[in-house]
């Protein structure tokens, strides 16, 4: 899998941010610690959706008002810059990028402590385009072996955002948490449903609605139910 084999597969900008911000409401629900999903309404002007696995490999999706940027890193990729001893991008990476984005490339968080964009993949698609794009001519690098589950760029992460993402987030408790989910819940919050105190507690029975109030504002999901 490549970034090309995502970009095909992921959903609009509109569902795409539904997605993200239902991965993090499951996350502050189940888990009370640093989140393996975030979301924040307040990236700067824009908001921001967050992967990080503790070891390196992360990746975030920013939703402007002139479309959606997604920047990969996976620090054992062929393709990450730190294998060119200039910390050069792979050729192509950001080739055809839009202008109105490109402003994302000097973001801190996406940078190195010299002020370098750092990524393994970088897919965008601009409000009024009908589909998600790559930098044109990569040439990607082979696998690294038969359990290389995430290809040669790191973009097999963003799986989890395509269109089973129900299947996809409760495999990912059992392996990662180790429980297995209440799909029902599961369900609820995918599909962006006002939250309620059922549905937070076939999550976690320790947590209510109150609990979780300034984290759902904060991703700003639906309202809870009154």
């Amino acid at each position: 899998m490549t970034a090309d084999d995502i970009a095909a597969r992921l959903p609009t900008i509109g569902r795409l941010r539904q997605r993200c911000k239902a991965l993090a409401v499951l996350e502050r629900t189940i888990d009370g610690g640093a989140p393996y999903y975030a979301y924040t309404s307040a990236w700067g002007p824009d908001e921001a959706a967050l992967m990080s696995n503790g070891s390196g490999d992360e990746w975030a999706v920013v939703f402007t008002a002139d479309g959606a940027f997604i920047r990969v890193f996976d620090h054992e990729s062929t393709m990450s810059p730190y294998g060119d001893p200039g910390h050069e991008l792979w050729p192509g990476l950001l080739d055809g990028i839009p202008t109105a984005l490109r402003p994302q490339m000097d973001e801190p968080a996406f940078c190195d402590e010299n002020g370098q964009f750092i990524a393994t993949a970088v897919l965008w698609r601009l409000s009024d385009d009908d589909r998600w794009h790559v930098g044109d001519g990569i040439t990607f690098p082979p696998l690294l072996g038969p359990y290389d589950d995430t290809g040669p760029d790191g973009s097999g992460m963003l799986e989890i955002l395509l269109d089973d993402i129900v299947d996809h987030y409760m495999e990912f408790a059992s392996d990662y948490y180790e429980i297995e989910l209440n799909r029902a819940a599961v369900e609820h919050i995918v599909a962006h449903l006002p939250l309620t105190d059922t549905v937070i507690q076939a999550l976690n029975p320790q947590l209510t609605l109150a609990d979780l109030s300034k984290d759902i504002a904060a991703i700003s999901y639906p309202a809870p139910a009154p």
